[in-house]
């Protein structure tokens, strides 16, 4: 796998203090409200894993499934296989992305959790990459941990065709690799 990264963008030791840091400011926003921590699966599941183990507060876990990308690029037409499975009625939800691409699965991540009716939403992402936001998005991150270059990024839970998710840190993918297939 390795042989296919053009290079690394984030060490593994940068992203475990960024988290670090993250949990802290999470922790303390957090305070009291006992929030539901909702995880939009596959590509969060790393950070999801990391990130709780910093937020100091009593919180609820959950998980969704929403996807719009074939290889490299958004369809544009968003798939919910998973739906959260906790009442958020009244409830602070905290949204955890991997990244934050286009922008159009956050949206409509959110526009689906506000209809359940939830005290408060913000959302927490580990990466930000700005360049690729579709103009049309409206919703932005709260908290962020990285932004990144518009380059085709893998590692850390993110994949390119379900591959080198497990990769320790976040890489840029070799053109090449993605261009062939």
């Amino acid at each position: 796998m390795d042989k296919d990264i053009a290079k690394v963008l984030l060490t593994q030791e940068q992203i475990a203090e960024r988290i670090r840091e993250l949990g802290q400011e999470l922790s303390s926003e957090y305070a009291g409200k006992n929030p539901v921590v909702v995880g939009v699966l596959k590509g969060v599941v790393i950070f999801y894993a990391d990130m709780i183990r910093h937020i100091t507060v009593p919180c609820q876990m959950d998980f969704m499934c929403i996807s719009s990308y074939k290889g490299t690029s958004s369809t544009g037409t968003m798939t919910v296989s998973k739906d959260i499975s906790a009442d958020i009625r009244g409830r602070h939800v905290l949204i955890l992305e991997d990244i934050f691409d286009t922008g159009n699965s956050l949206e409509y991540t959110v526009r689906h959790l506000k209809e359940k009716g939830p005290a408060s939403l913000k959302i927490c992402t580990l990466l930000d990459k700005p360049e690729r936001r579709n103009p049309n998005v409206t919703v932005q991150a709260d908290y962020v941990g990285f932004t990144v270059p518009n380059e085709f990024v893998v590692g850390y839970g993110l994949d390119y065709n379900e591959g080198y998710r497990n990769l320790p840190y976040v890489g840029v993918l070799k053109p090449e690799v993605y261009e062939t297939k």
